[in-house]
């Protein structure tokens, strides 16, 4: 034997993710050490995906370029499972790349969009008591009282009781960067700025002159406000003290105003009341004119960003299983159709866009089902990406990456539909393996390259399990029209895609047909509730996640009223519409609860107002009734999603279990 090979590792970032390796050759003087290298090396790279290492995973969140645009500012948050800690740190990094440096404050460093062009004015949102709604309130001589008194509707929402308080914007005058005096934009109205509850930042902004505020809102109050989706922009003059509307007439969501470096307003619009996952376009206002720049495009978008020059803007949007970064012109600077061009390719999400160095570069977020978040630069004249931060880079030498494949199955009604597969390290086909067809929320979000650290497909995979993640129907990424044929058909063209995807991979010699599971939360929740009356012994075990049971009781207590009423067609009691009877009839999972005969996991957060609480107890009680093997994972101070670290820890852990158990 005269020469022996050298290991070298390499951690691929492509799609497929996989491990290359490179040979040379030595002499044979240097066996012993090698074979010693090569055994460590080994033992490094063997490992698979935990949920202690998911957990450990840094979590990239941007801050903005700093004015000098220079560098960008993120913060990196970690959690450690034994000690159970969390730890934010502030990092700088160059935008041509380079070391990140720690830093303490984020003062002066950003540019600070809630402060006037000539420093004279701040803006900011506080909480002002508009409502009296504990006994307290009205009863002053009881004052450790606290019971709740309502006379209307949106009395909670996503996870908080509605205590009174509402969100304002308050217009500051500055003296030697202190506030002298505050105008409250929005006085007496019952109304929020920031929208509750994911508004930010972003909703409340400054004309470039500084002579007007814009901010974001819903109008309404009560009833009104739970069945509609009519947020507005409006206006407010610094100088004449009035407000107007600026989105008069734009019956759907309005949010995110924006302008470009030229003065020019653009923003994104839904045009429909009561659909929230209606297509979003981006609106640019030339004087009176308010152009659709995106409504002969069949996609829907999810953020945008001026171009430096405001010729053009960047946008992000769902195609085709991704979410990619796409350019459109302006077409108020000429009299040409707007043109619509799609930047980057690729199996990843360009998931934030975080802003602008100079005219030519973009610092956006990318994931895939193997990477968490980093930051990426966007050569936007080539769409050449290059990774700026390397947070996790370190940890991911140490696991096994999955191969993620783009399938596409012929659904029964003859469309082509995409199927994400995903595999488990060190895939044999020579084998076989269980399979769990994941059932996607939302019910109309895209179900791209994301990487969650709760449903976390390359955990899964990592267990030795196929993922088959199929982009049925109602996902955006595939036409408006593929978006929006979920609505009132909730238990048929939907559950026969989820069927065909499951049937599919199903035909291959590598799946066990005896070991299929169904996973999902939210419309996923709800799909294995009704699958699991309807699978015809497909599959051996089921987990449903805040899922609903029951359309009768959702209607009777769910918050966002406009969602059952857009999406089962209005409520249950009117009997004069055939396809809302049945969506309260047909596709009522409880109406089949009956047939239910396969072993099922339930979890429940107790502060879901969204799927509340009833959904998941009925459930287990009515499998529990019906002697089927299930469990109820309940988490008291959860919502709709499990945010606090070591309940998802736990949740992982029972995740697994069950499965181990069941299938």
């Amino acid at each position: 034997m005269k020469y022996i090979p050298e290991i070298f590792f390499n951690l691929n970032r492509s799609a497929e993710g996989g491990l290359f390796i490179y040979l040379h050759s030595y002499r044979m003087k240097k066996t012993v050490a090698l074979l010693s290298i090569f055994a460590l090396t080994c033992s490094v790279y063997a490992q698979n995906m935990t949920p202690e290492t998911l957990l450990q995973l840094g979590r990239v969140n941007p801050s903005g370029i700093t004015k000098d645009g220079k560098s960008v500012i993120y913060s990196v948050r970690t959690y450690s499972p034994s000690e159970g800690k969390v730890t934010v740190k502030k990092y700088s990094i160059p935008v041509t790349g380079g070391t990140a440096t720690e830093i303490q404050s984020l003062d002066g460093l950003l540019k600070d969009t809630h402060l006037s062009a000539d420093g004279s004015f701040s803006i900011s949102s506080n909480e002002i008591k508009i409502k009296k709604v504990y006994g307290k309130d009205f009863y002053p001589d009881q004052p450790k009282s606290d019971v709740m008194i309502y006379d209307n509707l949106n009395y909670r929402h996503w996870d908080t009781w509605e205590d009174g308080q509402f969100g304002h914007v308050f217009l500051n005058t500055l003296k030697n960067n202190k506030v002298v005096d505050s105008i409250d934009l929005m006085p007496n109205e019952p109304f929020d700025c920031p929208q509750k509850p994911f508004g930010g930042d972003e909703d409340f902004i400054f004309s470039p002159d500084g002579k007007q505020v814009l901010y974001v809102s819903k109008k309404k109050y009560g009833k009104d406000y739970a069945i509609s989706t009519n947020t507005d922009i409006y206006a407010y003059n610094t100088a004449t003290k009035q407000t107007s509307n600026l989105t008069e007439g734009m019956m759907g969501y309005d949010m995110k105003p924006s302008y470009s470096s030229t003065g020019t307003l653009a923003f994104l619009s839904m045009k429909t009341d009561g659909d929230e996952a209606d297509k979003n376009d981006i609106i640019v206002v030339n004087g009176t004119v308010k152009t659709n720049l995106t409504a002969a495009w069949d996609g829907t978008v999810e953020d945008f960003i001026w171009s430096a020059d405001g010729k053009n803007i960047y946008f992000n949007a769902p195609v085709d299983g991704t979410i990619q970064l796409f350019v459109v012109d302006n077409p108020g600077l000429t009299k040409k159709m707007p043109v619509i061009k799609q930047l980057t390719k690729g199996d990843f999400d360009v998931n934030n866009l975080v802003g602008l160095v100079g005219s030519n570069t973009m610092i956006v977020g990318r994931t895939d089902m193997n990477h968490a978040s980093e930051l990426f630069t966007v050569d936007l004249a080539s769409a050449e990406m290059k990774q700026l931060t390397h947070v996790n880079d370190a940890t991911y030498t140490t696991i096994k990456p999955s191969r993620t494949e783009k399938r596409y199955v012929t659904t029964t009604d003859g469309k082509k539909m995409l199927v994400w597969v995903i595999y488990p390290p060190d895939f044999d086909a020579s084998k076989k393996y269980p399979a769990l067809l994941y059932c996607q929320g939302g019910p109309q979000s895209p179900l791209t390259q994301y990487y969650s650290f709760r449903w976390n497909f390359q955990l899964m995979a990592a267990n030795g399990y196929i993922i088959v993640a199929p982009n049925r129907r109602g996902m955006p990424g595939h036409g408006v029209k593929w978006n929006a044929e979920i609505s009132k058909d909730y238990g048929g063209q939907v559950m026969r895609d989820y069927f065909s995807a499951i049937d599919d991979i199903s035909k291959e010699p590598f799946v066990d047909k005896s070991r299929l599971g169904c996973i999902g939360a939210s419309f996923g929740g709800y799909s294995v509730f009704y699958m699991a009356g309807h699978h015809e012994k497909r599959f051996k075990t089921f987990i449903s996640h805040d899922g609903i049971f029951d359309w009768r009781t959702m209607y009777g207590t769910t918050e966002e009223l406009f969602f059952v009423n857009h999406d089962m067609g209005g409520n249950y009691w009117d009997k004069t519409d055939v396809a809302t009877q049945k969506s309260y009839e047909e596709f009522n999972p409880v109406n089949s609860v009956k047939k239910w005969n396969t072993p099922i996991l339930i979890i429940q957060g107790g502060k879901d107002y969204r799927v509340p609480i009833e959904q998941g107890l009925s459930a287990f009680q009515a499998a529990q009734l019906q002697g089927i093997k299930s469990k109820l994972l309940y988490f008291p101070t959860e919502n709709h999603w499990v945010l606090q670290d070591q309940n998802a820890f736990v949740w992982q852990r029972e995740f697994f279990n069950w499965l181990k158990e069941t299938l």
